[in-house]
């Protein structure tokens, strides 16, 4: 299994993804600032998405200027052909980016929407995975290309069935089995009550062995923190330098403050899952003598009593004979006077 993946399981650290998708908004510069926060906040991966106005949109959707609700809905100073165009990067840039990445130490990921840009990916850039977005998932023909190249797959599964995404895992299969799942709900950004993160589980049952990640794009970082303690094996969270800025994503992208919660939270979290399995830690037991209790003597028991209910009470510390011995306590006859308050010894029988 390639590198990137050998690590990406359920219930381990997640891998982040900071996805800077079209929020460097063509700017070279914009992009490089963006890579150097995920760094920064600790993010495994920052990624991109490698589209040009001919890969993702017919002309009818040009002429008819639908903007997807995004930001420029009401604007009319631009068109959509004119803002896809601007907003894409070109070859020089993304290798530029790959390089500035490998730089920086972070991995260079990518989202391709043509057989070209695939090509270019991964015969070109070299990349070690690409992701799929939801779009594609029943895009079959796309599917089977990108299987063909050998590489690693992320697969988001945002719009889709269950019957669709059991297609596209086998039609992946026929060329391999690297593959990540990501439950995705494709809204910017969903109701909470439609992000139903149980789904993470049911992937994980339904398509084992696969791992299954999160790809966000709620506001803040309480749900993709949440599916950390689902075991998500990676979260994807749409990433920004300010939530204000003019763009398409980056009012439901994570800032750097964000990303730091979701990077160390998710540390935090995956530690204090711990293990299925009950077990002391060496602190549980060195403090079972000051927190348990024993049994004790409610009152000053005289020498020679046989040992009534009455006569014990149980308190701190733990260092006696434990409570649910009471029943062999009871009836015993005392050899000596035991003292108010006094920790009940066997030794006093």
């Amino acid at each position: 299994m390639n590198f990137v993946f050998d690590h990406i399981k359920n219930f381990n650290k997640p891998y982040i993804i900071a996805e800077i998708g079209a929020n460097h908004n063509g700017d070279l510069s914009l992009a490089k600032q963006l890579i150097d926060q995920a760094v920064a906040a600790g993010a495994d991966c920052a990624k991109f998405q490698s589209w040009t106005k001919s890969s993702i949109f017919a002309k009818q959707v040009y002429e008819e200027n639908y903007f997807l609700a995004d930001d420029y809905r009401e604007r009319d100073d631009y068109t959509l052909e004119e803002i896809v165009e601007e907003f894409s990067l070109g070859k020089e840039e993304f290798i530029e980016l790959k390089k500035y990445c490998d730089e920086k130490g972070i991995d260079f990921g990518c989202t391709p929407f043509s057989n070209e840009e695939v090509d270019f990916l991964i015969d070109e850039l070299k990349l070690p995975f690409l992701k799929i977005a939801s779009m594609d998932l029943n895009n079959i023909p796309f599917l089977k290309y990108l299987a063909s190249k050998q590489v690693p797959l992320i697969l988001a599964t945002g719009l889709s069935e269950m019957s669709e995404i059991d297609e596209a895992i086998r039609t992946i299969e026929k060329f391999h089995s690297e593959i990540i799942l990501l439950h995705c709900v494709s809204n910017y950004p969903p109701l909470d009550e439609h992000v139903n993160l149980r789904n993470i589980t049911m992937l994980q049952d339904y398509f084992k062995p696969y791992s299954v990640g999160f790809s966000d794009h709620t506001i803040g970082v309480e749900i993709p923190l949440a599916s950390v303690s689902l075991g998500a094996a990676v979260i994807e969270k749409h990433f920004t330098l300010d939530k204000d800025m003019f763009g398409w994503d980056h009012k439901v992208s994570a800032n750097y403050n964000d990303l730091v919660q979701i990077v160390q939270g998710s540390k935090r979290i995956v530690e204090a899952l711990g293990s299925y399995r009950r077990k002391l830690t060496k602190f549980d037991e060195e403090k079972i003598p000051a927190f348990r209790r024993s049994i004790v003597a409610a009152k000053e028991i005289p020498e020679g009593k046989v040992i009534e209910l009455t006569d014990l009470d149980f308190k701190r510390p733990g260092t006696g004979i434990p409570p649910k011995y009471i029943d062999f306590i009871i009836g015993k006859k005392v050899k000596k006077t035991v003292k108010y308050d006094t920790v009940i010894d066997l030794n006093d029988f």
